[in-house]
């Protein structure tokens, strides 16, 4: 069951997608956000926690940005009582929040304070943040010994995943509870055989993978195609990863689209194909899906890298500029947009050198120079540029230093 903003999180880059480790030496907000995301991505709960502790050091209005994911880490890490704190905070500042009321009725289960649990999560319910928010109120329910509503809330759940093993059981409980054996023995019985399916799956997508490294694609789509579920993102998703790991990318196509139209507010369908659609080619495509994602998760470098990406290839410079700037601020050691953020806004300064617009140029030079110290080209462009309105001594600085970079480039033998 993915129960938590942090599943989300997780998954949101499956080896398919994976495009960089995130890092960064900046000490600056984003940056620490940055690293926060990429350390709850890989379940470094404790990296994540300290990483979004230096954002707040370094900006303590960033609430939603750093201090909820904070309070995610240190519910994931078992420390309740601090998760609390956090997750309370974070409710003085900006009022009561589903995922906020969702979490705190987490801890409220926990600590089997079954009144305050559903409390919370009858705040969360009325726009459920994750998809198990209904389990866990019918779960307190349950454990309050308000069978009627548990079982509203845990039939609910099973409606929403019909495919959760533990909200079929649990609704069987209640039911046994409830006298009711016969609807009690059916519910248990069906959340066995969805467990079986899931072990099931399991062997289908080995079988998948092993098939797409040895056998010819039309033998292997045929094995593959039998995990598509047209009603299952995770499933589709766990599909299309796997052709897009053996580079079918046209068979990762279909199940991707399905996944990402029935989860059209998850960042990771939305990323997924995507980042599909950019490696074939196929960049307007890609377009629609990294936005939304973007907009969503602004803070998450592979987003903005990807969009910086996509809009390059159609041309959309300054769009393309600003997105891959904000990647390269919450990670500095990526080289691959680094140097894609070099050559765009080289790009961009040479246009505005064209059009005399003499003051961009300038500015973009200088920020192509600080983005390679080593490269002379940027200093011998604002050389022309200051030598075009007239600021000599400044071009004669940009020339020399030009020729002292080329130089220390290709010594003499």
């Amino acid at each position: 069951m993915q129960s938590t903003l942090i599943r989300e999180i997780a998954g949101l880059f499956a080896p398919l997608i994976l495009i960089a480790a995130l890092g960064s030496a900046q000490d600056t907000p984003e940056a620490h956000l940055g690293k926060g995301y990429d350390a709850l991505r890989q379940d470094r709960y404790e990296e994540a926690a300290r990483e979004f502790r230096a954002a707040l050091h370094l900006d303590p209005k960033l609430v939603m940005r750093a201090r909820f994911p904070l309070a995610v880490a240190l519910f994931e890490l078992k420390e309740s009582a601090e998760a609390r704190r956090e997750f309370e905070a974070v409710r003085r500042e900006i009022g009561e929040h589903p995922n906020v009321s969702y979490y705190l009725g987490r801890l409220d289960l926990l600590d089997q304070d079954f009144v305050g649990a559903i409390r919370n999560l009858n705040q969360a319910i009325a726009k459920p943040p994750f998809p198990d928010t209904a389990y866990y109120l019918g779960l307190a329910y349950f454990k309050q010994g308000d069978l009627p509503a548990a079982e509203k809330w845990l039939k609910q759940a099973a409606a929403i995943n019909p495919r959760d093993s533990i909200a079929h059981y649990q609704l069987g409980l209640v039911y046994r509870k409830e006298g009711r054996e016969p609807e009690a023995k059916e519910a248990v019985a069906l959340s066995a055989e969805l467990r079986r399916q899931d072990a099931e799956d399991t062997r289908l997508r080995s079988e998948c993978a092993r098939k797409l490294e040895a056998g010819p694609p039309s033998e292997a789509r045929a094995a593959c195609d039998r995990l598509y579920d047209p009603d299952n993102a995770e499933k589709l998703t766990a599909l299309g990863t796997i052709y897009g790991q053996h580079g079918d990318l046209q068979a990762a196509l279909k199940p991707l689209q399905r996944a990402a139209e029935l989860s059209p507010q998850s960042p990771q369908m939305q990323y997924n194909l995507a980042f599909t659609y950019f490696r074939l080619n196929r960049f307007e495509e890609a377009r629609s899906p990294i936005a939304n994602a973007v907009k969503r998760w602004p803070d998450i470098f592979q987003l903005n890298a990807l969009y910086g990406a996509v809009l390059a290839k159609l041309g959309e410079d300054l769009p393309a500029y600003q997105a891959l700037r904000n990647a390269h601020q919450l990670n500095q050691t990526d080289s691959q947009t680094a140097n894609l953020l070099y050559v765009t806004v080289l790009g961009i300064a040479r246009k505005s050198q064209a059009a005399h617009e003499y003051p961009d140029a300038i500015r973009y030079f200088g920020e192509a120079a600080n983005l390679r110290p080593d490269d002379p080209e940027p200093h011998r462009s604002l050389a022309e540029v200051y030598a075009l309105t007239g600021r000599h001594s400044e071009a004669a600085g940009e020339q020399q230093r030009a020729e002292q970079l080329s130089k220390a480039a290709n010594p003499v033998q």
